[in-house]
């Protein structure tokens, strides 16, 4: 039983290098191959695979290359970041917006993709934190990625952006599929609190430093 058990989350595909870090798994639902990525992470794969994540203020832009199949997910928690270094795929600057989509639209592109033959989905900003007198994180994501979308003259096909639920997020990069949920009925103070936390630390160490389917 053990070993059956093993088995059955031993992935059957490689990663692309640099990205062994991802955790991977083998998703017995839809008998694939997949990626989870937190906040502040971001994967790209040529096979086929999906890209999970949950996104409360977050956003991810999902990016293909729509004639080759290479594609893949970020999931970013604040919008722009002046002076991090973004170099690499494992950069504590993936967790910032530009950063994000600079690094996912170029590891695309080192993979074979074209910027010409990109689409673009995206996903998140939601406002899930209880209180009001915080800074609108969701809303200043979705402002930054509408606009960094325009000046990079990205075909954006769909986008399910905003409102006050979390997302659940499954994105398969070799068609373009889109599993998308709404969290409207759990309980959401594990997120909360995560995000909370999140915005804190960064807050810290900068002191210190198209369609959609619902399921």
């Amino acid at each position: 039983m053990a070993s059956l058990l093993k088995k059955q989350r031993e992935t059957r595909s490689r990663c692309l290098p640099g990205f062994e870090h991802i955790n991977r798994y083998w998703d017995k639902v839809h008998e694939i191959d997949a990626a989870k990525i937190l906040p502040g992470e971001f994967y790209v794969t040529r096979e086929h695979e999906l890209i999970s994540t949950v996104l409360g203020s977050c956003v991810s832009a999902c990016i293909r290359d729509v004639k080759l199949g290479v594609g893949g997910m970020n999931h970013f928690m604040l919008p722009i970041d002046k002076g991090a270094d973004n170099s690499g795929t494992n950069s504590e600057s993936a967790r910032y917006g530009n950063h994000a989509m600079e690094m996912l639209i170029n590891a695309i592109l080192k993979a074979g993709g074209l910027k010409k033959n990109l689409e673009v989905k995206l996903f998140g900003g939601g406002r899930v934190l209880a209180s009001m007198t915080m800074i609108d994180v969701g809303q200043q994501n979705i402002d930054f990625i509408r606009h960094y979308a325009e000046v990079e003259n990205l075909r954006v096909v769909t986008d399910d952006l905003g409102d006050i639920y979390p997302r659940k997020v499954l994105y398969f990069p070799m068609t373009g599929r889109v599993l998308m949920k709404k969290l409207r009925k759990v309980h959401n103070e594990t997120l909360e609190k995560r995000e909370k936390r999140y915005q804190e630390q960064l807050r810290q160490e900068k002191i210190d430093s198209g369609d959609i389917e619902l399921f």
